[in-house]
């Protein structure tokens, strides 16, 4: 049955905008895009900036501990290390114990890109979240931290 007033042809439905998860997939797939435009400016990808920031965050790690640490297939991992590698954003080196071992590290010139991918990243966050307050967005980054951490595992790895 129609409404008498009928809802302008953009209006989310009631049903939708009652669903945090729909709001937050919504507005996450908007701002993942805008990121994701931003990064291929330099020729990058999401995946190349969540390289870089597990290096910098928790120093060199074997390529298979970021597979697992990120949620990335392992030859994705690979095509993202040998890209970042020859730009001389990281090192990888074989483990002369293990040759099958191999190990990632961020070279300064990762960092500096690294600082300015963060940048962007903020310059979209700030955008996304301009109608909340200082106040407000850091009650909602607290929220959203607890969410995450107390995900059950069917949760998607970043």
């Amino acid at each position: 049955m129609a409404s008498e007033n009928p809802a302008p042809p953009d209006a989310l439905p009631p049903t939708l905008l009652g669903l945090s998860t729909f709001l937050l997939a919504r507005i996450g797939r908007a701002a993942r895009a805008e990121l994701a435009g931003q990064l291929a400016e330099r020729g990058l990808r999401l995946w190349d900036m969540a390289v870089l920031a597990a290096l910098v965050d928790f120093g060199p790690q074997v390529q298979r501990d970021l597979v697992r640490r990120l949620g990335i297939d392992p030859s994705d991992l690979a095509k993202v290390a040998d890209q970042l590698g020859a730009a001389g954003y990281v090192e990888r080196s074989r483990d002369q114990a293990d040759r099958r071992r191999v190990s990632v590290s961020v070279t300064a010139e990762g960092r500096a890109l690294l600082a300015e991918l963060e940048a962007r990243a903020r310059a979209v966050q700030d955008e996304v979240l301009a109608p909340l307050d200082p106040a407000e967005r850091r009650v909602l980054h607290e929220l959203l931290l607890r969410v995450e951490h107390g995900s059950p595992e069917w949760r998607a790895p970043a």
